[in-house]
């Protein structure tokens, strides 16, 4: 199966918080897109990974992804190594996706600066046809590297190389969001309070978006990051 676009996310969420606008965005254009969540979670404070993934799944219908899958590396503790970067280089070769987005570069979340290195590398070594990979089926798979990768911004501030219009996509976005019921504010909750789970975090959230949007000129809108320059055929693509 052969997407457009492919997101990865260190836990199921950053997708829709970092990226959910500009997926969804794409979606609508007719492109095919999907999310590889690299863990499941299972450190997190609140609800348990089945819930986690139950949401996940949820949020991937709101959305109207293609595919969303797991790759369940262990959370907190997966890294950049050759054990944790084949999942990944299997992900992307059996999805070939022209485009990837992952990550923040670095975050307050260790496992976010993690996830943003691991696509990187493993983005790098799927074109490598010494590197070994088998796909489901149990055959050996093609080399694939897509031909550019982005990071989108999380908790942390991080000044953008450029930014994407989410405007008509941002109540999508909030709604593919709360389908993780069990990790933002819920006033009936019981659970304890976490970092994402306050009135402040949804409000630091839609801050950010109006800041990117301003910055362009719109209402709301989602920055990126590149580790290289980017190019363009036309000044026209930069409007």
């Amino acid at each position: 199966m052969k997407l457009d676009i492919l997101a990865l996310a260190a836990h199921p969420d950053d997708a829709e918080l970092g990226c959910g606008g500009t997926l969804i965005k794409h979606i609508k254009a007719g492109l095919k897109v999907g999310v590889v969540d690299l863990t499941r979670g299972e450190l997190g404070t609140r609800g348990t990974p089945d819930q986690r993934a139950q949401e996940a799944a949820a949020s991937a219908r709101l959305m109207g992804l293609t595919v969303r899958t797991n790759l369940g590396l262990p959370d907190g503790f997966f890294q950049d190594i050759p054990e944790h970067q084949l999942s990944v280089i299997a992900a992307i070769r059996t999805y070939r996706p022209d485009i990837m987005l992952a990550n923040a570069i670095y975050d307050r979340h260790p496992d976010h600066g993690k996830g943003s290195d691991i696509a990187h590398s493993s983005c790098f070594l799927a074109g490598l046809s010494k590197v070994v990979t088998s796909g489901s089926d149990g055959k050996p798979q093609d080399p694939w590297r897509p031909k550019a990768l982005y990071h989108y911004i999380q908790s942390q501030h991080i000044t953008p190389d450029f930014v994407v219009d989410i405007t008509d996509e941002w109540e999508q976005k909030m709604t593919a969001i709360r389908a993780f019921k069990t990790q933002f504010f819920d006033p009936a909750s019981k659970e304890p309070v976490t970092y994402i789970s306050t009135p402040e975090f949804m409000k630091m959230l839609e801050s950010r978006a109006i800041e990117m949007g301003h910055a362009i000129g719109v209402k709301y809108g989602e920055g990126f990051v590149a580790r290289r320059w980017v190019g363009v055929r036309s000044l026209a693509d930069l409007i």
